[in-house]
């Protein structure tokens, strides 16, 4: 072992593990050393506490780096739930709004389908009502209407000419129905009139 050895050797006991050496027992090593060792002994101690403090900087610059980075790390996390929390109440705004417009579109659809159903009753009903006035209207009303007034059948080729033009089926106003009638009527009071014409010459 060297003399280097020795003196790191004792320090270390005398120093690191003074259990294991009594403090008599050290000072008989130190004493029994020559200047030169305790010297070296010195300068070792002195590297080593030296060491030891840089080691202790080191260590506090550690310790407040990681205080540093905790705090940070805390503000950050209470950064992010501040805006978790933001979220969260905006998402529940717009679920809120998303319901309202939901109940607005139901009862907008509700409203839509009832008022198609009434749409549907009234145009039910007014069909309803024009085909009993139509039947009505046809029961009522014959060809004789047409040519109320009529008593020769000069008068009577006059007025048929004229309501045929009105009613005609290519007419705007005109009507099928109506016509049919107006010609049958025509027909019927032309057979008369000619007949009646007929006996008056002979």
């Amino acid at each position: 072992m060297s003399e280097f050895e020795t003196i790191e050797e004792i320090a270390k006991i005398s120093i690191l593990t003074p259990s294991e050496l009594t403090s008599k027992e050290v000072q008989e090593k130190v004493d029994s050393m020559s200047e030169e060792e305790l010297s070296k002994l010195k300068v070792w101690i002195f590297s080593e506490l030296i060491r030891l403090e840089e080691g202790k900087k080191e260590l506090k610059e550690h310790q407040d780096r990681f205080i540093q980075d905790k705090v940070s790390f805390n503000e950050e996390m209470r950064s992010l739930n501040q805006k978790i929390v933001r979220q969260q109440a905006r998402l529940k705004q717009d679920e809120q709004f998303f319901q309202k417009k939901m109940d607005i579109l139901q009862g907008g659809f509700a409203q839509l389908e009832n008022d198609r159903k009434k749409l549907e009753e009234e145009k039910a009903r007014f069909h309803k009502e024009k085909d009993s006035y139509q039947t009505s209207y046809q029961a009522d009303v014959s060809g004789a209407v047409f040519f109320r007034g009529v008593t020769n059948l000069f008068t009577l080729k006059k007025r048929y000419k004229d309501l045929i033009k009105l009613y005609h089926p290519d007419n705007l106003a005109g009507d099928k129905d109506t016509a049919c009638m107006i010609r049958e009527e025509y027909e019927m009071l032309k057979e008369k009139f000619e007949r009646s014409f007929t006996g008056f010459g002979t």
